[in-house]
C-alpha cells in the first residue's frame, strides 16, 4: 500500500477534538467526507483515523476523527502529516494529473534541448506551484507552473516542454 501525503495537522480547534488542517489537496470535500479513513504518520507508522465530519474556519479545514472527539486525544497528532492511501485517490479528467505524477519526467525547452529532471515541486498557497528541477551540474531550476511557461505535458513520452525566459534558468 502507497501512502499519498495531503496536509498536516497544524494546531487543535476548541474543546472538542477539532484538527485544524493546512491541506495540500484540491479535493477537501472528498477527503474529509469520512467515505475512506485518512492515516496519520507517527513515529514511523500509519494510523488510520476516520473523519466524522469537518467545516472550514478562516481557510482551513477543522476535522473531528472518529475516537479522538476531545482536545486531549488530537493533541499528540498535532504537526503529523495527513496520507491517503493512494487507491483512494479521485479519478481525474482526461488530460489532467496529479502533481505527482510530474515526478521523474524530463524537462526540454521549445528546441528540445534537455534541461533536467522533475525531481519535485514546490506549493506556494495562493501564489503558483512550482517544479524542482534537477539540472546536471548547475542548482535546481524552479519552473512556475502556469500556461505561460508549461507549453506541453506528453504523459506518454513522460516529457514537459517548457518556454524559457531570461532569468529562468
Amino acid at each position: 500500500m502507497g501512502y499519498i501525503s495531503i496536509g498536516r495537522i497544524i494546531n487543535t480547534h476548541g474543546l472538542r477534538g477539532e484538527a485544524k488542517i493546512d491541506i495540500w489537496t484540491d479535493f477537501p470535500e472528498q477527503r474529509f467526507s469520512g467515505n475512506y479513513p485518512l492515516y496519520v504518520q507517527k513515529d514511523g507508522a500509519y494510523t488510520p483515523l476516520m473523519p466524522l465530519r469537518w467545516r472550514m474556519h478562516k481557510g482551513y479545514p477543522l476535522v473531528v476523527f472518529e475516537g479522538l472527539e476531545d482536545i486531549n486525544l488530537i493533541e499528540p497528532y498535532r504537526n503529523c502529516e495527513l496520507f491517503v492511501d493512494e487507491e483512494d485517490r479521485e479519478e481525474l479528467d482526461e488530460g489532467e494529473l496529479y502533481l505527482d505524477d510530474l515526478i521523474g519526467m524530463k524537462v526540454y525547452d521549445e528546441a528540445h534541448e534537455f534541461i533536467g529532471t522533475v525531481t519535485g515541486f514546490e506549493e506556494t498557497n495562493g501564489a503558483n506551484n512550482n517544479l524542482r528541477v534537477a539540472r546536471e551540474g548547475k542548482k535546481d531550476a524552479l519552473i512556475p507552473l502556469i500556461d505561460s511557461f508549461i507549453v506541453e505535458i506528453d504523459e506518454e513520452l513522460g516529457e514537459i516542454i517548457i518556454h524559457v525566459i531570461e532569468g529562468l534558468l
